[in-house]
């Protein structure tokens, strides 16, 4: 046995004559977080679908401790010591933690399920990964966070006595101390000689916790490296094929006296008197801890949720917005935080989910013309950049970045010229995002005016042209580009003044 508990080599996968990995190979030692990063559509994500069985590749080599191994499919896997934690955790949400744990490897007794010695199993396990952030093993595991959720999943791999466990993006949806119990777990994971391959697109995250990393690029390998010899400068041009100078697109600022948008003494159930203005061509930030209320502003706005009160004008007009469809109407497009939830029919074509929101447009006599919704689709495919082969491609097989340019060809396609993004690089990696600033920065060049919400400083300082910040439903200040710093913001969302 020698120093690897996992060589893949030579591994190659198609799809329809699509080449997704060409001769890849990856090397993990044991007992070291290993890190597999590259952009979307690199290739990790169908790697790791080798590794746990979920596809068979064409050809290359598996070896586990040394051993070269056949993986048929995902039950072959985890009897071979491997499993895979997906962003969409595995869970089925009404059971318990312990029924969760025990889902497929139940103990009988007689026939008779021994709920005794399940929970004695079960239980060294989720006592192993809770350390104190997971307590209530009885209650359905819906009603607990998302944190919660991923140490049941963590147990469940553990309980199947799991030496590689993959992690896919697990911090994507968590807050600062849910990423601290996560860590903490996975570095006793580390210490007791499980080896974790770990994917994320947040490449601060790598050199907080991993010690080697492996890069791949449209579907080959690149570079394996120590984490300890490298920095992110190095890491984004080994993943993007080039140094990428700056973070941010140059912005070509709009220098605008004209309001588009005039709120008044906002009250909702989250949110008490706001007020603010936009401008025509305006980046506008908004920002604040998680729980401040910034998305139920705009969701206010948008008809989404009921407003107490308050006044909301568009271009000179008070506007009664209670339903997204009359926002529509207004003009006002709102890409949410959750798009493949909320912003997209992941089931349906690209031309489908552009043209979902201006079907006026695209009907007579209320008939669908399929000549328009052609047009309508490929002139913002076209414009927006879309990385596919056609429109007809279905959206859930397309890359984040590619995601979230149809969320925006599809506000664009409906007229929009407000447009509401609610986290719009979550879960894109560094290359698509500076697309999407690029896309932004056009958009507003063409009159459009936006509100942008980012949890990410550095993104809504590189982007605005203003920010607003809020804590605890209370708008607590706005800054100019001239006010904009970290600790700025820090004061603002934390409820204090700059004064």
């Amino acid at each position: 046995m020698g120093e690897y508990a996992l060589e893949m080599l030579g591994v190659t996968k198609t799809f329809s004559k699509v080449t997704a990995l060409d001769n890849v190979n990856l090397r993990v030692k044991k007992g070291e977080i290993h890190a597999l990063i590259g952009e979307n559509g690199a290739g990790k994500s169908t790697l790791m679908k080798v590794l746990s069985g979920v596809y068979k590749p064409d050809g290359g080599r598996i070896l586990i401790d040394g051993e070269e191994v056949t993986i048929k499919n995902p039950k072959d896997a985890i009897e071979k010591g491997v499993a895979i934690i997906y962003q969409e955790l595995s869970l089925v949400p009404e059971l318990n933690a312990i029924q969760n744990v025990m889902l497929g490897q139940e103990i009988n007794t007689c026939k008779i399920i021994n709920s005794k010695k399940e929970n004695e199993f079960a239980r060294k396990y989720l006592d192993y990964v809770g350390k104190g952030s997971l307590n209530d093993y009885k209650t359905a595991v819906k009603n607990l966070s998302v944190a919660q959720q991923q140490m049941v999943d963590i147990a469940k791999a553990l309980s199947y006595n799991s030496k590689i466990i993959i992690m896919d993006e697990p911090t994507d949806s968590l807050t600062s101390r849910e990423i601290e119990i996560l860590f903490k777990c996975v570095r006793q994971l580390k210490k007791d000689g499980i080896t974790v391959i770990y994917i994320s697109h947040r490449l601060e995250e790598l050199f907080e916790l991993c010690d080697t990393v492996t890069v791949l690029r449209d579907g080959q390998y690149i570079v394996d490296e120590d984490i300890s010899k490298i920095n992110k400068d190095w890491l984004i041009s080994k993943m993007i094929g080039r140094d990428l100078k700056d973070t941010f697109p140059p912005r070509r600022r709009i220098e605008s006296d004209e309001v588009v948008m005039d709120v008044q003494g906002l009250t909702g159930e989250r949110y008490k008197d706001v007020s603010f203005q936009l401008h025509r061509g305006e980046i506008l930030g908004l920002t604040g801890l998680v729980g401040s209320g910034r998305t139920e502003v705009l969701r206010g706005i948008f008809g989404a949720d009921k407003v107490k009160s308050g006044t909301v004008t568009v271009n000179g007009e008070v506007v009664n917005i209670n339903h997204p469809h009359v926002a529509v109407q207004k003009g006002f497009g709102f890409a949410t935080e959750d798009r493949k939830a909320q912003g997209l029919f992941l089931n349906q074509s690209i031309e489908k989910n552009i043209t979902a929101s201006a079907l006026e447009q695209i009907s007579s006599g209320g008939f669908v013309s399929s000549e328009k919704e052609r047009k309508l689709s490929e002139d913002y495919f076209k414009e927006l950049n879309v990385i596919a082969p056609d429109t007809k491609k279905i959206v859930k097989f397309l890359s984040g970045g590619n995601q979230q340019k149809v969320v925006l060809a599809k506000w664009l396609a409906s007229g929009s010229k407000i447009l509401f993004l609610d986290e719009p690089t979550r879960g894109i990696d560094v290359g698509a995002k500076y697309e999407i600033y690029q896309l932004m920065d056009n958009l507003v060049q063409e009159g459009v005016s936006i509100i942008m919400i980012s949890s990410e400083m550095p993104e809504v300082m590189g982007v605005s042209d203003r920010i607003m910040v809020m804590h605890e439903g209370d708008m607590t200040g706005e800054l100019h580009q001239t006010e904009f710093s970290e600790e700025n913001l820090m004061k603002l969302s934390s409820g204090e003044s700059l004064e």
